[in-house]
């Protein structure tokens, strides 16, 4: 195997394991009942002082973003990315207000790090190129 195939595996897995974790996180936010990580999230949504239904919204962008990171084109794993730093900020700033257990003060600021970075790899060279539709549009 050459180095150059190696390290598109490598990148490749560290998408799908990224995509993975963060359809866990939509099938958790899904779930009705209590999951792996605790209570239901409907519980831990109205305990945070939420409408416990915002569950599901997160839920559906974190779905929505993980489809979008196993997609092997830059411009749709930047919108992920970008997708995943905008949801994951809430829940930093939400896991700061609430005093949580500890794998919660941490996995959400280590995740908001690696979505932030993972937009910068995937940042495109000219804005419109996230909206190729858009460019088309716009030159006839």
């Amino acid at each position: 195997m050459s180095r150059r195939s190696t390290s598109a595996w490598l990148h490749t897995a560290i998408y799908w394991f990224l995509g993975f974790e963060f359809f866990v996180g939509f099938a958790t936010k899904f779930w009705p009942g209590p999951t792996f990580f605790g209570p239901a999230y409907s519980e831990k949504f109205a305990e945070w002082g939420l409408d416990p239904n915002m569950r599901f919204v997160v839920g559906a962008l974190e779905l929505i973003a993980a489809v979008l990171l196993v997609i092997p084109r830059r411009q749709t794993r930047f919108v992920g990315a970008a997708m995943l730093v905008l949801v994951l900020t809430g829940a930093v700033t939400t896991h700061i207000i609430d005093d949580g257990a500890i794998y919660e003060e941490v996995s959400a600021p280590l995740h908001l790090a690696i979505m932030f970075v993972v937009a910068l790899v995937n940042w495109p060279a000219d804005w419109r190129a996230v909206v190729p539709l858009r460019n088309r549009m716009m030159s006839r």
